[in-house]
């Protein structure tokens, strides 16, 4: 599991909203942003692009201090491997990285084999199993 959101973060998700295909994807980073709303497509202020973003329910409390919602948003960078396959990430994932089959509202995700540039290991192919899981 990815250590970087823990579960109460995401609790009061309902959806979650892809920009682009997923299954084209092997992974995509994801934050935690500040964001005025529970809602809608949020702006983006990184490099890269942003791929998908977190809806929540009507009973998500923004901050005392600062009026926003923690919502997530996934994204990619130029250098990400979907755009440099043989790149930085041509084997592993940045630490913020998860594989986007294993997300979902109100779940974290985690890195898979696929995610981290390797095929299914030896063990995996000789049970039947496939990625993701």
């Amino acid at each position: 599991m990815s250590s970087l959101i823990t579960d109460d973060e995401i609790s009061d998700e309902s959806e979650i909203v892809w920009l682009e295909d997923i299954d084209d994807l092997d992974y995509v980073r994801q934050s935690l942003d500040r964001l005025p709303s529970r809602r809608g497509k949020p702006a983006y202020h990184r490099d890269g692009r942003m791929v998908g973003y977190a809806l929540l329910g009507a009973a998500a409390k923004p901050s005392r201090s600062s009026g926003t919602f923690r919502r997530r948003v996934f994204w990619l960078l130029p250098h990400d491997r979907d755009s440099e396959p043989a790149g930085l990430y041509a084997k592993g994932a940045p630490a913020e990285a998860v594989d986007p089959r294993t997300l979902a509202a109100r779940i974290r995700g985690y890195k898979t084999e696929r995610s981290e540039g390797g095929p299914p290991s030896t063990a995996m192919r000789e049970l039947g199993i496939t990625l993701p899981l």
